[in-house]
Order: structure tokens, then sequence, then C-alpha cells
């Protein structure tokens, strides 16, 4: 394996009913990640959702983003406790994380302490929500349409880019009715698909301003610090800077469109060829694989996964 890797952490819309059983089960050191958590958020019963769901509770956003940075975050400690145990490991270069995990990749970076982030990405999926139900919109993922024509879509639906994937996907946001309109346009104007998402607001839309403003109160009373390990933002595309610009980023996030094609060329035009993402499903694996082919990336979401890429180390 190359030794200079950057760590990856997926986003909502990557829980699935089981994740992180094998690991809370095998790893005592994820089975704490799962119990703090549990403590922190008393009446949020994070491990049966997880392990049990039923998957349409588990889905719910307040509570699929807290599951899937929990889940993350234990993955996370459960390979640092295997590489300490066998003695190897890799120099990481950097982190990153898919919109909510960018939140995964702050605690994995230094810049944020687990209880904290628990606590923000519970208040974080709770004013989505409220959002969401104040302001009632949707996404679709648009494939085959360059930026510039899916901009020139958006204006006239009065839609909104929310996501710049990868090369020929791009997901848009908003009003039902304008992401539909934007839809059928794309479609007419040489997109190769349109398709609508299963999610339950217009996320990373100006929709989502007022969540913003209340949730930088939470960013406020939180304390960030320096990152060790040097992270990339969704907002910028670029490596924070320190604790403000963090905060202020994060504000930012959500009602910006996520840059994760540009974030990925930063990283491997900076030198990184590797890529571990830790955490439950295989969606970056797959956008890695469109944005550069050459790119090296492992999937680490189960304790069979931690024992085979320590063979690879």
């Amino acid at each position: 394996m190359v030794n200079n890797v950057c760590y990856i952490f997926p986003g909502q819309g990557s829980q699935y009913v089981g994740m992180g059983r094998s690991l809370y089960d095998n790893s005592a050191e994820a089975k704490d990640v799962f119990d703090q958590a549990e403590n922190i958020l008393p009446g949020v019963n994070l491990k049966k959702l997880c392990f049990e769901g039923p998957i349409e509770k588990l889905t719910e956003t307040a509570n699929s983003q807290v599951a899937i940075l929990v889940s993350s975050v234990a993955t996370l400690e459960a390979l640092k406790a295997g590489r300490k145990t066998e003695g190897v490991g890799h120099a990481v270069s950097s982190c990153a994380g898919l919109s909510l995990g960018e939140y995964s990749a702050l605690v994995a970076s230094g810049a944020l302490e687990f209880q904290y982030a628990v606590r923000l990405v519970r208040r974080r999926g709770e004013l989505m929500e409220e959002a969401a139900r104040n302001n009632p919109g949707t996404m679709a993922s648009i494939l085959g349409m360059s930026a510039e024509g899916l901009k020139e879509v958006c204006a006239e639906a009065k839609a909104e880019i929310a996501n710049f994937n990868s090369p020929g996907q791009i997901v848009i946001s908003g009003k039902i009715e304008s992401v539909k309109k934007a839809m059928v346009l794309a479609e007419k104007k040489g997109a190769k698909k349109a398709i609508l998402l299963n999610v339950s607001g217009p996320f990373h839309s100006s929709f989502m301003k007022e969540a913003a403003l209340e949730f930088k109160k939470e960013l406020d009373k939180t304390k960030f610090s320096s990152p060790k390990i040097p992270i990339v933002s969704n907002v910028t595309a670029d490596y924070e800077k320190g604790p403000e610009d963090i905060k202020a980023n994060l504000v930012k996030q959500l009602y910006s469109p996520v840059r994760w094609e540009e974030s990925v060329m930063k990283i491997s035009g900076d030198g990184c060829g590797a890529f571990l993402e830790i955490g439950p499903g295989k969606v970056l694996k797959g956008l890695l694989r469109r944005i550069n082919s050459e790119l090296t990336v492992s999937n680490i979401e189960t304790i069979e996964d931690i024992k085979q890429e320590r063979r690879h180390v």
C-alpha cells in the first residue's frame, strides 16, 4: 500500500441497517465510541438505530447524520487501534469528507473533539429537518452534462447546484417544481439522465440559510483547534486555515455547493494517490474512480476490512 494516504469520510445517504455492528462486537475502541455517543445523546438509541433500524427511522436526517458520524469515527478508532497493535502504519497526508463527512474528517484531523462533533451534528440534522419542513423541496442528480450548461439550466428553472461530485455527475437542489423543470430542461439540452433523489429537502441551497443562521450559534459556542492533519473544506476546495475559518465554512457549507471533485483534485494534485474511505458505504470510491481512475481507493467499514487492510500495509 502507498504510505502517504488521505482519509475520506462519507456523507448522508450512506447509512444502512447493520452499519458498525461488526466493529462494535470486535473492537473495544469502536464499542467505546458508540457508548460515548449514547452518553452524550441519552435520548437517542444510536446502537439500536444503527444495528437494527428500522431503515425509515435511521434515514431521518436528524438520526442518519449523527449515526454516520459515530459509525465513521468508530471505524477510524478501530483502524488506528489495529495498526498500533500490529506496529504498522502510514502517513496520513490529509483528510476530507463529503458534506456531513467533513465532521468526521474534522475529528480525524484533531480540529474537533468527538463529543462536540456529536452534539453539533445532531443539532445540524435537526435544523436541516426544520428548514426542509419550512421550505419544501428536493434534489436531483444530473448525469452527463457540463457544469456551465447546468448552471444555465438552473438559472432558467430557478434551481441551484448543490454538489459537484465528479465529472458528469452534478446534484441540483431547490423547490420541487424548480428541480423537476430543471430535470426536463437538462435532458432536452443533452444530459444523459436526470434522477430525482429520495431526500427530505433542498439541501445545500439558499433554502438552508435559516438553518445556517441558527447553526452558527451552536458553532460559536464550540471549541475548535487548528488541524493536526491538513483538512480540505467542501466550501473552498482548499485547506482549512484555522478554527475561525473552519467555523465560517461550516456555516456556509449548509447552503453552498459541495466542491468534492475539486477537493479530490486538490489532494491528488499535491501528491497523494491513495485514499481510505472510512465509514459506511462505498459512494466515495465510485466518485473518486470517475474523478481520476489512477487513484487507489480502499473501503474500511467492517472488522474484516481492517484486518485485510493491515495485511497490505
